[in-house]
């Protein structure tokens, strides 16, 4: 019998309740898809407490997993049964046992990826390609500063950054985390309750400069911050909110600081192409596959234990990658 975590109600992690469901046989270009493991990611908070709304409930949360192919529908060109295949483009639907996706929402398992792995990375592989790669192109030589970089995306980033040759300065919000920031090639790292003023770091660090651009997962409690470390026509890239909501900006704030970028971007756009889908995944998985970047997954839960994973991740105990196990049928 199929079961998923579904949310009736938008809430805390109590909301996550495991349910048998109904599975249907596949249609069209859908792929009736056998899971074996479910990435953990901080977007699944927002959509179960209703920061980002999703029409209809109850929901099945969740945007990456790797697993198995099943079944296939009549227009299904690329897959058969047996496959082992991985997604993180959504849509949502992630948290069950089994589930119907589209074709093309789907990528095949690289060889010498294991699907928990995977599972515990795609999206966040994705996600840094988008941010080093697309929103912006960090070269070598740049000032670069990665909020929360112990964390899943922030160590990518800073790994991945500091491989292109950039000068990596880390933060994290407790002293545990920063030796694991600095192993992920933080060339500075800085312990954010200890440091008040830490943006006049960043610009000491920096010869009075500031960085070309700022990754920001954290939301409400750096954003200011994070402004303000940046070099004139820097880019602010705000790609997440752990901290809550960032707040209201006058653009004058921009300009007042040096004439600065702001963007706020979505991987669904950055990949809405199967050929960019691809293009991510592959330039990721040759890293991760060639040593150059490492995804230690810190932590793993059952499926049917995403609520104690929930609460787990939003009060930062987690390190690195995370992943949910599909129970034992």
């Amino acid at each position: 019998m199929p079961y998923a975590i579904r949310v009736h109600q938008h809430g805390g992690p109590s909301a996550l309740r495991w349910e048998p469901v109904e599975v249907a046989a596949p249609a069209g270009a859908q792929v009736r898809l056998r899971q074996t493991a479910v990435g953990l990611n901080f977007i699944d908070t927002y959509h179960r407490s209703g920061l980002y709304p999703v029409p209809g409930q109850p929901f099945v949360p969740g945007l990456e997993g790797a697993g198995v192919v099943e079944a296939i529908g009549p227009a299904v060109k690329s897959l058969k049964p047996g496959d082992s295949v991985m997604y993180c483009k959504g849509p949502i639907g992630a948290y069950a046992t089994h589930r119907l996706i589209e074709e093309d929402d789907l990528l095949r398992l690289p060889q010498g990826v294991a699907p928990e792995q995977a599972a515990a990375c795609l999206l966040r592989g994705c996600t840094a390609f988008m941010l080093l790669q697309r929103t912006f192109v960090v070269q070598a030589g740049m000032s670069v500063l990665v909020h929360a970089a112990a964390g899943g995306v922030g160590a990518l980033v800073a790994q991945w950054a500091a491989h292109l040759g950039a000068r990596v300065i880390g933060t994290v919000g407790h002293a545990s985390k920063a030796s694991l920031a600095a192993s992920n090639g933080c060339e500075t790292v800085l312990v954010l309750p200890e440091e008040p003023d830490w943006p006049a770091r960043v610009r000491t660090l920096t010869d009075g400069q500031g960085c070309n651009v700022v990754y920001d997962g954290v939301g409400k409690d750096t954003f200011t911050g994070s402004l303000d470390s940046l070099r004139r026509f820097g880019l602010m890239v705000s790609f997440g909110q752990s901290s809550g909501p960032v707040p209201a900006l006058d653009p004058l704030a921009l300009m007042q600081r040096g004439s600065l970028f702001l963007t706020r971007p979505s991987l669904r756009d950055y990949i809405a192409e199967t050929i960019e889908y691809g293009t991510a995944a592959a330039a990721f998985f040759d890293l991760l596959l060639r040593g150059v970047l490492k995804v230690p997954i810190g932590q793993s839960y059952y499926l049917s234990d995403a609520a104690t994973a929930h609460a787990d991740l939003e009060g930062r105990r987690t390190t690195g990658a995370s992943v949910l196990i599909v129970d034992p049928q």
